[in-house]
């Protein structure tokens, strides 16, 4: 059994979260109801039955909030004088087990442990890295770097640092940071019109791309700042911003500035796409496909729904139900919360 400060522990890191958890354009929402201690009486009986019982754990566990879900493993514990994530781990295999424990983290606890995944071991897995870092705000941010270090007793810009290089790791770090100005409801046009100018003057206009002023101006300016800069540098520049970034930079700094400027002009509609691209030819990116519906489950599924119908002619849901199949896209379609 974990012990009390082990406990607290959890429940502190679960604290800097919550505020951001619930959103009315989640998909997944707090249960109406709600016992935990019949959840886990529940799950314990569904772990031991004789081939386990996953459309059990699947119902319970996904229609459950993140908080809810805490509450359940707690109560698991004090029932069983067992860890629940353990139990799970045991209990359920392959994809729907990645799933599974990842609906068990408190969110910034999940892109803490994705993102150190991302860097561990030879080589470095820019995707994830890129995905969550350019598209998590300041609170976000800020929750990811007090829960890394509580999991791995280590800094996430140190790692950051040590596993990247060059503009890219500077980009990187800048974000991480999580240092952008607070939105206000004060259009500054004047500022606006500079940074747009200065984007263009420090890439398409002259020769080689001044990348520092760049990350500077698209890592600390608010994002409806940005937003209006982007509009406004087409007024400059031939190009759009995206357009720009891929005539001037290459390689993972290319992806990167082209991932923050996406997340930056409609973030429900980046994760769409990215969506789409986990689930588009032969074969699935499943590790992608699960992040992204663990992470926006909570925050705007339904939004992101509604771009993807919009953009891709046919529902999220048809997707998953063309590219994955039993208990696994059971789990995916309960977070995605319906077909539109």
């Amino acid at each position: 059994m974990a012990c009390i400060h082990e406990i607290l522990n959890k429940l502190k890191l679960e604290g800097t979260q919550s505020s951001s958890s619930q959103s009315a354009l989640g998909s997944v929402r707090p249960f109406t109801n709600f016992d935990a201690e019949k959840d886990a009486a529940a799950l314990e009986t569904a772990i031991k039955t004789k081939g386990v019982d996953e459309l059990t754990i699947i119902n319970i566990l996904t229609n459950r909030s993140n908080d809810q879900r805490q509450d359940i493993a707690f109560a698991y514990q004090r029932r069983t004088k067992k860890d629940l994530p353990s139990a799970l781990k045991g209990a359920l295999s392959g994809h729907l087990e990645t799933l599974i424990l990842g609906l068990m983290k408190p969110r910034s606890q999940y892109d803490a442990s994705e993102l150190k995944a991302s860097m561990k071991g030879l080589g470095t897995d820019e995707d994830t890295l890129i995905e969550i870092i350019c598209s998590r705000d300041n609170q976000e941010l800020q929750a990811i770097q007090a829960a890394y270090r509580e999991l791995f007793k280590t800094e996430l810009e140190k790692d950051i640092v040590s596993d990247t290089s060059g503009d890219f790791r500077k980009l990187m770090v800048a974000l991480a940071k999580g240092k952008r100005q607070d939105e206000n409801n004060v259009v500054d046009y004047e500022k606006i019109d500079q940074d747009a100018r200065d984007l263009y003057e420090a890439g398409v206009k002259r020769k080689g791309t001044d990348v520092s002023k760049w990350i500077s101006i698209m890592t600390e300016r608010s994002i409806p700042h940005l937003q209006k800069v982007f509009e406004r540098y087409k007024s400059y520049s031939p190009y759009d911003m995206q357009e720009s970034i891929k005539k001037e930079v290459k390689g993972d700094l290319e992806n990167a500035f082209v991932n923050l400027v996406q997340s930056i002009q409609n973030k429900p509609l980046y994760f769409a796409d990215r969506l789409y691209d986990s689930m588009k030819g032969k074969g699935t990116k499943d590790k992608m496909l699960i992040r992204c519906m663990v992470s926006r489950s909570e925050v705007d599924m339904l939004t992101i729904r509604a771009e993807f119908k919009k953009k891709y002619g046919k529902s999220l849901s048809y997707f998953i139900g063309q590219d994955t199949k039993g208990d696994y896209q059971r789990a995916l379609l309960n977070l995605c919360g319906g077909d539109d």
